[in-house]
């Protein structure tokens, strides 16, 4: 029985731009890293793309931040795997190695013709508006858009692949911890950080234009869910459909008391028949074909009600 799966990242416009030649040389970078992070910049840089044009950005900004997307953690060539693979929770050493990431990126691209232009995505794409960020702890007036936009893509496939969705479903509990970033800081955080500039204490860590422009973007990916899911429902109507019309020959060649009869109906039952199905199996089938429908349309029930969650949400 055939089956429908979803890729989170396949709806992407990179291909409209004509991106994978153009950037032949930066991608070759990604292929010395770990499958897991060149899976995780191959995600950035398509959601990276996807802001750009719901942002309205032009062409060529939305060619240089999907490259800057790409090449975000090249910097992690230099980290040790024990650290950069580990699977529980970084000491506050480890992590202190982690973050070098970004200087290490940076250095790469300066040191490489080819790679330069592209360098500010390495650099800022964990400075925070707020200026909680980590290099250089900037704020908002310092860091550059694209640096911006790359942070809201990086930050969402991270909770994206951790959580290893199937589905959108459950996908507005990702996006309220987005919301949770754009937010200020708190005043007893506030009353800690001395050295905060007082204009960057409304501000939280993300760029919330940018985070309302995500939910766009997932809004409009759940739709394209639920048109795959939709294909594979009317899919399973016709089977369903074929099976009943199947049954119903089976029952009149079981109580068809000529043998002519019951030739007759068995002929017609072989030519509904697909390969690998029998009448041996004929009621697993029927029963697998009823059970996927009622889980799709679960699914597709689940979706729409994600949607009316995330047009509730506000940043």
């Amino acid at each position: 029985m055939a089956n429908d799966t979803f890729d989170f990242y396949d709806k992407t416009s990179l291909k409209s731009y004509n991106l994978d030649q153009s950037m032949r040389y930066q991608l070759n970078m990604l292929d010395s890293l770990d499958v897991f992070t060149r899976k995780h910049c191959e995600n950035v840089a398509s959601l990276t793309c996807r802001l750009c044009e719901y942002l309205h950005c032009d062409k060529g900004f939305t060619q240089y931040c999907t490259i800057c997307a790409y090449l975000h953690d090249i910097g992690k060539l230099f980290i040790p795997s024990s650290i950069l693979q580990k699977p529980g929770k970084l000491t506050n050493e480890e992590y202190d190695v982690m973050k070098t990431h970004t200087t290490l990126g940076y250095n790469m691209c300066m040191k490489d013709l080819e790679l330069r232009p592209y360098a500010n995505g390495a650099l800022y794409h964990h400075e925070a508006l707020n200026g909680t960020g980590y290099p250089n702890g900037l704020t908002k007036k310092d860091i550059p858009y694209e640096a911006q936009i790359i942070r809201v893509a990086d930050e969402y496939d991270a909770i994206v692949s951790k959580r290893q969705y199937k589905s959108h479903i459950g996908i507005s509990d990702t996006l309220k911890i987005l919301i949770e970033d754009t937010k200020p800081l708190s005043k007893t955080k506030k009353s800690d950080a001395l050295t905060t500039v007082a204009e960057n204490t409304k501000l939280g860590k993300n760029n919330p234009v940018i985070v309302r422009t995500l939910f766009k973007v997932v809004i409009d990916d759940i739709g394209y869910e639920i048109s795959l899911t939709q294909s594979y429902i009317d899919e399973l109507k016709q089977n369903i459909k074929r099976w009943e019309q199947i049954n119903k020959y089976i029952d009149k060649m079981n109580h068809a008391k000529k043998d002519k009869d019951k030739n007759y109906y068995y002929e017609g039952i072989k030519l509904l028949l697909k390969p690998d199905e029998t009448l041996e199996n004929a009621n697993v089938i029927y029963e697998q074909y009823k059970e996927a429908y009622k889980t799709r349309k679960q699914i597709i029930d689940n979706l729409y009600n994600e949607i009316k969650i995330i047009k509730k949400l506000r940043v």
